[in-house]
């Protein structure tokens, strides 16, 4: 049986790149930092839309859901190979 071919609609999203050393980001929840408040103790992670946490690491893009109030981490190799910037 061969499956039926699918193409992934055109949508715009908005998406910001995340890094621990930029300034903190909308929908990501940050640890606490040490004495010296330049080190985070742990990791920053966002809550999806289905409710669970999901950690971030250095270069992840932070997608926000369509309710806007949820996000969600991609890969950045992944996020670079399906989207695009709007121009």
């Amino acid at each position: 049986m061969t499956m039926k071919q699918y193409r992934k609609r055109p949508v715009i999203i908005e998406a910001e790149q995340f890094f621990y050393d930029k300034p903190q980001m909308e929908g990501v929840f940050y640890p606490p930092t040490s004495s010296d408040g330049k080190t985070y103790i742990g990791d920053a992670w966002v809550v999806t839309i289905h409710g669970q946490k999901v950690f971030l690491q250095n270069g992840d893009y932070i997608i926000q859901e369509p309710d806007g109030e949820h996000y969600y981490p991609c890969k950045s190799d992944i996020f670079e190979t399906n989207y695009e910037p709007v121009k």
